[in-house]
């Protein structure tokens, strides 16, 4: 099996050197190709940062704008995909960052007396199909903590549910750092086994993007690249 792999990289690696040929030349079916045959990947990657579909798709789409303008600088040292998840990956990140700074900003100038924002479990005008959904969620991850040997367990809840630093679990649980680092992790590979075998078939469709959306994002993409090459002096219109 590895063999017949190691023998198709060679080819897919020219088939992508090909479409990126013909992207760069600004043929819009290669460009069709690549936003259509990454849309799945890259969508859930920045989703799972930013956690919002509107600043998903925004993310999605800054992602798109950003590769195709320097996608004369793709070498081909890794796949077409994975470049594109690390331009997606630094896009959501840049994006995160910006609205930690807005909120820090926010949070100073805002009044003393400002109305907390309550969380939302606990809002009277949450959507109930979504609130019984995140209560059963959070029964899973409770049941699954529950489930964990004792050691883990304490390690898993002082630092994930708790928040405390590694030093002070550490200190807490009379550990050293390094045994509460390993402990965490063979923790979170137990709670994230039990949680699959639960929910992982289900999870298989969640935060699709498909349809109309990704044809809109892919069209707005297309309108967006012709426009920023009309702008180039000298340059003729190739989309």
């Amino acid at each position: 099996m590895s063999a017949l792999r190691n023998n198709l990289r060679p080819v897919v690696a020219e088939e992508e050197a090909s479409l990126v040929r013909r992207a760069t030349g600004g043929e819009t079916d290669a460009i069709r190709n690549i936003i259509r045959s990454n849309k799945q990947r890259l969508y859930r990657l920045v989703r799972a940062v930013v956690r919002n579909n509107a600043d998903a798709e925004d993310v999605l789409q800054e992602t798109y704008l950003r590769a195709f303008a320097s996608l004369d600088t793709f070498q081909g040292e890794a796949g077409l995909s994975t470049w594109l998840s690390r331009i997606a990956l630094n896009a959501a990140l840049m994006r995160l960052r910006a609205q930690k700074r807005l909120k820090r900003a926010a949070f100073i100038i805002a009044p003393a007396e400002a109305e907390i924002v309550p969380f939302p479990l606990g809002s009277s005008s949450a959507d109930p199909e979504r609130v019984i959904a995140q209560r059963q969620l959070l029964d899973l991850v409770e049941e699954a903590t529950d489930a964990l040997p004792e050691t883990f367990r304490l390690v898993f809840v002082a630092r994930v549910i708790e928040g405390l630093s590694v030093e002070e679990t550490a200190a807490a649980l009379a550990l050293p750092p390094a045994t509460v680092k390993t402990r965490l992790h063979r923790a979170r590979k137990l709670i994230r086994t039990r949680l699959e075998a639960q929910i992982g078939p289900v999870l298989m469709n969640a935060f699709p993007f498909a349809g109309a959306r990704c044809e809109r994002l892919t069209e707005t993409v297309i309108a967006m690249l012709q426009r920023a090459e009309s702008r180039e002096p000298g340059r003729e219109t190739g989309i």
